[in-house]
């Protein structure tokens, strides 16, 4: 299978390149190839007709920046891949787009369902929404894919961040309210190859969940990474309040992934076991 990626070195992007199976062969498109605020490259580089899937894993990140430039924010995370899934859809191929929990409100403690209504706190989740909206109206054989809390061994994320102050300081608050599911960059590579060989071989897609199990507060992840890590950083837990950022961030990030598993047969991960993979890998 001939596979285009849209990211070269974000976190999932990353994790694509090194576990590419065996009889798919992919590109991967970074941004001085496929800039995502210029929509016609993007939609041009699937046009060619010389891949027979795609996979955006390629996005605006940066939460608090999207609440000042969200009309760029927009542009990156909804005309992109809507102009990515209108190619797919004309050349009769699989586009899988990665979105997130902050679509929704954040209200609650249920774990929200593919299909519970949408409600996006900020700039970040609003742009999003349009790209998962842009998706679907496209009207070809798709994934969305809403993943929480990322991390890896590279790039920016809260497990590097917390190994560089646990090391610098004896004690770190971290926000104890805020519950999810921290999800490997490497289980959602993972989960992105098994899904697309499927559709490939022509199992429906739709909208779905995947984020690591079991549940936990920013405070508890952050012991674990201490622990695991063999630092003496004490954590103490605080109310979002006592953080401000210039996003809101939602409180309940809980992600049911049931639905995923049925379709395709993918579990959720442990995420302490990627923990563990992460920090042998930055140790060596």
């Amino acid at each position: 299978m001939k596979l285009l990626v849209f990211g070269k070195t974000g976190q999932v992007a990353t994790e694509l390149q090194r576990r590419l199976p065996a009889g798919v062969q992919a590109v991967f498109l970074g941004r001085d190839h496929a800039d995502l605020a210029d929509t016609a490259s993007c939609a041009a580089a699937i046009a060619d007709g010389r891949t027979e899937a795609v996979i955006n894993a390629a996005a605006w990140t940066a939460v608090d920046k999207a609440e000042s430039e969200e009309a760029l924010a927009s542009v990156v995370n909804g005309d992109a891949p809507t102009a990515m899934a209108d190619a797919c859809a004309k050349a009769q191929i699989p586009f899988l787009h990665i979105s997130t929990d902050y679509v929704f409100s954040g209200q609650g403690d249920r774990p929200f369902r593919p299909e519970d209504p949408v409600a996006p706190l900020g700039a970040y989740g609003r742009s999003k929404l349009k790209g998962e909206e842009g998706v679907r109206a496209a009207g070809g054989q798709h994934l969305i894919l809403r993943t929480s809390w990322v991390f890896s061994s590279h790039g920016a994320n809260f497990v590097k961040t917390m190994l560089r102050l646990g090391r610098e300081r004896d004690l770190l608050k971290v926000v104890a309210d805020q519950h999810g599911g921290p999800t490997p960059a490497s289980a959602i590579a993972d989960a992105l190859l098994l899904a697309v060989q499927a559709m490939k071989a022509g199992a429906p897609g739709g909208t779905h969940h995947f984020s690591g199990a079991p549940d936990a507060s920013w405070a508890d992840f952050a012991r674990e990474i201490m622990t695991r890590a063999g630092l003496s950083c004490r954590i103490e837990g605080i109310p979002t309040r006592d953080y401000p950022t210039p996003a809101q961030r939602p409180l309940n990030s809980r992600l049911d992934c049931s639905a995923l598993e049925a379709a395709f047969g993918i579990p959720r991960p442990d995420w302490r076991s990627g923990l563990d993979e992460v920090l042998k890998e930055l140790a060596a």
